[in-house]
């Protein structure tokens, strides 16, 4: 496999690419992106079997019930930052280490069911409140240590709306190819 193919297996939809100035329209197509993706993943993998769940999405990448288990995972992690953001003066955010976290024993074996049913009341709590957060709030800030950039709570909304996008890309392609 070419580093181009293989390239285009790990970002199908592209990186995010955030937009210079973020709009109303941006925020409000996020959003339902946010609202939708519980719902929309369920109806991916329901009734796949252990060996679809065991199945790599890509050559070296996580199994399709690692993805499940990450996207959980990494958005319970923006739901925290947007709290710190909210409650906290631009503060310096904790990385975790995604790829240990998907090296878990849950990640690697419980059930996918914990993960969705999380998932969308995780996701109900946010967009419960990004849809209530003022122009003001939505210009917070948290500085993501890795690279020491500032993060607005805005940019934030369309990060994890592509995140999940990009990760029910991954699962759905996977599936195509079986």
């Amino acid at each position: 496999m070419t580093e181009k193919e293989l390239e285009k297996l790990r970002y199908p939809t592209g990186k995010f690419q955030c937009p210079e100035e973020i709009t109303s329209e941006d925020l409000d197509r996020w959003t339902k992106v946010l609202e939708e993706l519980p719902a929309k993943l369920e109806n991916l993998v329901e009734g796949l079997t252990d060996e679809q769940l065991a199945t790599p999405y890509r050559p070296g990448g996580w199994t399709i019930r690692q993805v499940v288990h990450h996207i959980a995972d990494s958005h319970h992690n923006s739901y925290t930052r947007f709290k710190w953001a909210l409650t906290e003066e631009n503060p310096l955010i904790k990385v975790y280490q995604e790829k240990n976290w998907a090296d878990l024993i849950d990640a690697k074996n419980a059930p996918i069911r914990m993960s969705l049913d999380y998932l969308r009341v995780l996701h109900a709590k946010l967009v419960y409140l990004i849809r209530r957060l003022t122009s003001d709030q939505l210009k917070r800030t948290f500085i993501h240590p890795e690279d020491n950039s500032e993060v607005s709570l805005a940019e934030n909304i369309g990060k994890y709306a592509w995140h999940g996008n990009h990760h029910y890309t991954h699962i759905k392609n996977a599936l195509e190819r079986m």
